[in-house]
């Protein structure tokens, strides 16, 4: 963007900004053709155009404070339907913050870290160092707050673009009418909430995690997490990047229960994130006590065959395991696994972690009914798991298979896979399909993939 800046002004050519604008974005996307999906691509483009229309369309010079209380004003307005849209949350302190921040680093910091790029004097750096630093600490200061920021459910398309309407009338220039109409036009951006499920309804989220599990299950009045996806890195995690961003855009305030099946990166690696951006009224486990997890979410307990609750007209219920396995020390962690059945009035779900041969033989002696509509298969379709016995057992209309694309381990594996076909079990793969999203009403089973829901223009079927 400002190498096309500096081209048209060193041409003289940079007698529209608008066009120009245009130009920095064509070049962009000749050269990047995916930056329309990123979310910068868009923030960064909007805000300049909208910093152009605040500056460029009045008549007569504003003071310096006056001109700049416009722009921020103008910037905050305009980017609200995006930030809602991409991220569902605003910024309420970012005014404040841009108060300070804007001017300390364009006025101080970047000056004095390109002198001391070129002068061999090092209490340069340390300065600019020092200022920085003081900038930070009064940022967290305004991020720590307890009302710093808006967050609410994901707005509905239809909304955005007549938002963003909304928003450029009410940044118009004094004398055009009824400028204040505009803020009507927003409305809908915060009074459109998601459709109510009715009770005894049931809505389960496969989340595409690679090779993982997280499930999103939901009620009436209450949301429970299954799993919370991989770690990728120390400081990055399905549950910071993926589970989060969902619970905020399907409107999920508050998890009222946590279960995480049993102690392997992938499936517990996103807790401490979800732990961090949510309140959780209680976490289930098979993990240690002395577990991170565990110490962070307060009130824990170990799951154990026989635990049942009902929220809304549906029950849940853990099959296993019982409360005499933890103290086999020698079990591995997937025979441990936290076994969860869920009966809905119009369909059952089982959701059984990463149990394996032993914990299957075990459960299907043990349990009197295991019959579910959907399976989450498990151990993501290893072929340690999934024997006939089990798949004879629970008789899955639908199975889901939680895996990565091209994950190195091969899951599903081919012979799990046809024997739950072999039943007449429909199959499905979150790595070929995206999230899955189903629900159980009155209607019957209702079963979509993203892929479908949201297709991309790349996207082959």
């Amino acid at each position: 963007m400002l190498a096309v800046v500096a081209v048209a002004l060193w041409t003289g050519w940079a007698t529209r900004s608008a066009g120009v604008l245009a130009a920095a974005a064509a070049l962009v996307v000749v050269l990047d053709p995916m930056a329309v999906i990123a979310p910068g691509f868009w923030l960064s483009f909007s805000a300049v155009a909208v910093i152009m229309l605040a500056a460029g369309s009045r008549i007569g010079r504003l003071g310096w404070l006056h001109a700049w209380a416009q722009t921020q004003w103008a910037v905050t307005l305009a980017l609200v339907p995006f930030l809602l849209a991409m991220f569902q949350q605003v910024s309420l302190v970012s005014p404040l913050a841009n108060a300070f921040a804007i001017p300390l680093v364009s006025l101080i910091v970047v000056p004095l870290a390109l002198a001391a790029s070129m002068l061999p004097l090092d209490w340069i750096a340390h300065a600019a160092h020092l200022v920085m630093t003081l900038c930070m600490i009064l940022l967290r200061m305004l991020s720590d707050l307890p009302e710093a920021v808006w967050q609410q459910h994901a707005p509905p398309a239809w909304a955005v673009p007549i938002a963003v309407a909304g928003a450029l009338w009410m940044l118009l220039p004094r004398g055009f009418p009824v400028r204040w109409a505009g803020a009507a036009l927003m409305l809908p951006l915060f009074l459109s909430t998601p459709e109510k499920i009715a009770p005894g309804e049931l809505r389960l989220t496969v989340l595409d995690v690679g090779q993982g599990l997280a499930v999103v299950l939901r009620t009436r009045e209450h949301a429970l997490l299954y799993d919370t996806g991989p770690a990728f890195t120390e400081q990055i995690d399905a549950g910071g990047r993926i589970v989060v961003p969902y619970l905020r855009a399907a409107g999920v305030g508050r998890l009222d229960g946590m279960v995480i099946s049993h102690d392997h990166s992938d499936h517990s690696g996103g807790a401490l994130s979800v732990l961090q951006a949510f309140p959780v009224e209680w976490v289930a486990s098979s993990l240690p006590k002395e577990h991170a997890i565990r110490i962070a979410a307060g009130r824990s307990w170990f799951c154990h065959a026989g635990e049942n609750w009902e929220w809304d007209g549906v029950s849940f219920e853990f099959l296993y395991p019982q409360p005499d396995d933890y103290n086999e020390s020698d079990e591995k962690d997937n025979d441990r696994s936290c076994v969860l059945r869920v009966v809905s009035p119009y369909g059952s779900v089982l959701l059984p972690g990463d149990i394996e041969r032993v914990s299957e033989s075990r459960l299907v002696k043990a349990s009197g009914n295991l019959r579910a509509d959907v399976l989450l298969a498990p151990h993501h379709g290893s072929r340690t798991s999934s024997t006939p016995k089990f798949v004879a057992a629970v008789a899955p209309v639908l199975t889901v298979f939680s895996v990565g694309y091209r994950n190195r381990f091969g899951h599903p594996h081919p012979a799990v896979s046809a024997r739950y076909r072999q039943t007449g079990s429909r199959t499905s793969r979150t790595d070929l399909s995206g999230a899955l999203l189903i629900g159980m009403n009155p209607a019957g089973i209702d079963v979509q993939s993203w892929r479908d829901v949201d297709r991309k223009y790349w996207m082959g079927r």
